[in-house]
């Protein structure tokens, strides 16, 4: 049981499910926007690289769920509490040599929050059937989209339509579309939240719904929600197009006559799951998918502006527009929370950064890279989510950065602090960590 883990840890880890990258291959091709298809294909080319190179999909390798079916004929040989041989599994998959995840999970979540160093706990669901197996899905969800995840108990009479619509519109781009929309519908609170959670677990299969048609009430909800958030225009990144989600899943449970919970959590581009089942014959088995599931890409090269960052000055970035696809060289800085703290805490002691670090006329990239390992530079990088930066920017200004590089959109107060210091924000692709750090040298 503890090998399977690791075992299904290490493969969501850079292998894509074969449906989603289905889905991801159909969004591609279908996309006229060409902002939205160069972001969905540097997600396909890194999901591609990532099945060949082992390691990440992206730099949030996230926290780990899993889902246990226990069967009440089936006979466990253990001497440990069962939750112990599974964050065993999951700290040997993160702490694997050749391809180490990151250590996102912090205990004394209220206190100080101190790194757990081997990503447990997980968060563990256990269920019974009347099987002879046991039954394992495990994730891992990254905190872009999980911290997109909303709940609400309406009044029974108010649409869930409305209230999904209205939140999607407000969760902006910061989960890293295009992705899954998972809904939980009754119960009560925890229950709206597990559903929402499990029902992400699924297959993409929308298109099937779609060809034979809406059975129930739920299905037409599916297939409403579908279209109508393709059509609100978010799209790849939250740079337009035709595909925010490539799916939306759908859980209910019968709830209390007075109440209507309804929860609603994401999958981002990163989406990693697996299923397998334990019989008594060893550790579970996973097949790499074939190599030819992702197509052959080349990204255009004609409309893409190359820039050196170190000869930039503010009068230079007055010539860029919104929309420009930017090609980067030269040195940038990286820093993201804790960072950023750090430095607003020396900024107001008035004292130098440490080690002589100057920002002035300088370029923040958000990013928490993934340790290196073999012969690598640095480990898959990708953007992380900039509204989290957004109450640390004033003082970012005031001290001179020339621009920041994250992910998904700013706050108007800190668009309003870009306009007033002539700075730039620039968007890199979420879900492409692998091939951003192939650039880092």
């Amino acid at each position: 049981m503890k090998q399977s883990i690791a075992d299904a840890v290490q493969y969501i880890s850079y292998y894509h499910p074969e449906d989603f990258v289905k889905g991801m291959v159909e969004a591609y091709e279908k996309e006229k926007s060409e902002a939205a298809k160069n972001a969905i294909g540097q997600i396909l080319i890194n999901s591609k690289m990532c099945a060949m190179g082992h390691r990440p999909l992206c730099q949030d390798t996230g926290s780990v769920n899993v889902f246990v079916k226990i069967g009440t004929k089936a006979e466990l040989d253990i001497t440990n509490e069962l939750e112990d041989i599974i964050n065993a599994g999951v700290a040997q998959g993160y702490t694997h040599p050749d391809n180490t995840l990151r250590y996102s999970i912090v205990s004394d979540p209220a206190g100080e929050r101190k790194n757990t160093k081997n990503n447990t706990p997980a968060v563990i669901h256990y269920s019974i059937d009347n099987s002879d197996k046991i039954e394992f899905t495990v994730a891992a969800k990254g905190g872009g989209s999980e911290n997109k995840s909303k709940f609400a108990v309406l009044n029974p009479s108010d649409s869930i339509y409305d209230w999904v619509m209205e939140n999607v519109r407000n969760m902006g781009a910061g989960w890293c579309p295009p992705g899954i929309l998972g809904i939980g519908i009754g119960g009560n609170p925890e229950k709206a939240m597990l559903m929402a959670k499990e029902s992400l677990m699924g297959h993409v299969d929308i298109h099937e719904l779609k060809e034979r048609g809406a059975k129930n009430a739920l299905e037409e909800l599916r297939l409403k929600l579908y279209e109508d958030i393709n059509k609100i225009g978010i799209g790849a990144q939250g740079l337009g197009g035709i595909t925010t989600v490539l799916d939306v899943k759908i859980l209910d449970y019968p709830c209390h006559a007075a109440s209507l919970p309804v929860a609603m959590i994401p999958n981002c581009a990163a989406t990693r799951h697996i299923h397998f089942e334990l019989d008594g014959n060893g550790a579970a088995k996973f097949n790499k998918p074939d190599l030819d599931l992702w197509p052959d890409i080349e990204l255009p090269m004609d409309t893409i502006k190359r820039v050196n960052i170190e000869d930039l000055t503010k009068e230079k970035l007055q010539e860029f527009k919104s929309g420009d696809t930017l090609l980067l060289s030269g040195k940038i800085l990286t820093a993201r929370d804790a960072a950023h703290k750090k430095i607003v805490e020396y900024k107001n002691a008035n004292k130098p950064l440490p080690n002589g670090v100057e920002l002035k006329d300088r370029f923040i990239y958000y990013v928490g890279p993934v340790d290196p390992v073999r012969d690598e530079k640095v480990g898959p990088a990708g953007p992380t989510t900039s509204t989290r930066m957004d109450k640390f920017t004033k003082d970012m200004m005031e001290i001179g950065i020339m621009g920041m590089i994250g992910k998904a959109e700013r706050k108007q107060p800190t668009i309003d602090l870009i306009k007033e210091y002539k700075s730039m924000y620039l968007i890199a692709t979420g879900g492409a960590a692998y091939l951003i750090s192939q650039s880092i040298k």
